[in-house]
C-alpha cells in the first residue's frame, strides 16, 4: 500500500494567512501525525479575486484593520493571476509603517525581510517565514509544469495578454470571457492555447489537482465542502478542518 498523501488548498489568503488556512494545516499535521505519509499545500495562485489577500487584523486598540495589497493597474487588480499582479514598493513601505500597531516586532520584521514581484510569491513567502509550511510540499496551479501533467478538462480559465496585461479569462462557446460584474463581460477573442495557459474553475478544480497530487486525503473547508465535487476523486477520503474561531481573521502567533 503506498504512503498516505494528505493535501489540502487554497488560494493566496493574506500577507498574514487567514485562521482557515492555519486551521487546514493544523488539521493536516494532526492527522499526519496518526497515519504518516506526506502533506501537500495545493496553493491555487492562479486565482485572480482580488478580495481572497485581504489580511484581517485587530490592532492595539482592538479595531479591525483590513489591509490588501496596492495593485499597479485596475486591469491587473481584476483579472491578472495572483502570480502576475506586481507587488509595489511603496504599498511595502506604507504597510511596514502600519504593521507595529497590529502585529509583533519579529513579524513585522518577516514582512520587511520578504521580497517577492507578485502577490502569490509574497504571500507564500511570508508563510514559509512563519514557520506553517514546514515540511510541507507546494504544488501551484499557476505552475507552468503543474499545468503540463494535468488531465484536460472542459471548463476552465486561460491565461492571455491583454492591453498590456496577463489576463484569467473564463472559457466560452465563442470567444473568452472577463466578467467585469453582474451582467457586464469583456469579450476576447477565442485563440489557440496551450495546456500551460490553462487553470481550472471551481467545478473542474479537484479532478484536475487530484490527477498531478494523487491525494489520499483532502482537508476541507466547511464552504469548501458544499461545492466539491467528492464523486470526481471516489478513492479520496475528505477531512474538513477544525473548527476555529474568528476564521475570517489573520492568524497571528506569539512570538
Amino acid at each position: 500500500m503506498s504512503s498516505p498523501v494528505i493535501c489540502f488548498g487554497q488560494q493566496p489568503c493574506g500577507i498574514f494567512p487567514r485562521r482557515f488556512l492555519y486551521a487546514k494545516i493544523q488539521t493536516a499535521r494532526s492527522l499526519q501525525r496518526e497515519i504518516g505519509g506526506e502533506i501537500v499545500f495545493f496553493y491555487h495562485d492562479s486565482d485572480h479575486d482580488p478580495r481572497e489577500t485581504v489580511t484581517i487584523l485587530r490592532d492595539r486598540n482592538g479595531h479591525l484593520r483590513r489591509l490588501n495589497f496596492q495593485f499597479a493597474n485596475k486591469l491587473q487588480k481584476q483579472f491578472s493571476p495572483l502570480f502576475a499582479k506586481n507587488v509595489l514598493p511603496e504599498w511595502k513601505e506604507k504597510i511596514a509603517r502600519q504593521l507595529p500597531q497590529c502585529v509583533a516586532a519579529p513579524l513585522v520584521e518577516y514582512f520587511k525581510q520578504t521580497d517577492a514581484d507578485n502577490v502569490a510569491d509574497f504571500c507564500l513567502q511570508m508563510y514559509q517565514r512563519m514557520g506553517l509550511l514546514d515540511g510541507v510540499q507546494v504544488t501551484r496551479s499557476g505552475d507552468p509544469r503543474v499545468r503540463d501533467r494535468a488531465i484536460a478538462v472542459d471548463d476552465y480559465f486561460v491565461d492571455v495578454r491583454y492591453e498590456g496585461e496577463l489576463v484569467r479569462a473564463r472559457l466560452s462557446d465563442d470567444c473568452l470571457l472577463l466578467h467585469k460584474g453582474g451582467k457586464n463581460y469583456i469579450k476576447l477573442p477565442l485563440e489557440e492555447h496551450e495546456k500551460t495557459q490553462i487553470s481550472p474553475t471551481r467545478d473542474t478544480r479537484l479532478r484536475w489537482m487530484q490527477s498531478v497530487v494523487r491525494c489520499t486525503h483532502y482537508v476541507c473547508g466547511a464552504g469548501e465542502g458544499r461545492y466539491l465535487k467528492t464523486s470526481d476523486a471516489p478513492d479520496v477520503q475528505f477531512i474538513t478542518r477544525d473548527e476555529i474561531s474568528e476564521s475570517d481573521c489573520a492568524y497571528v502567533p506569539e512570538v
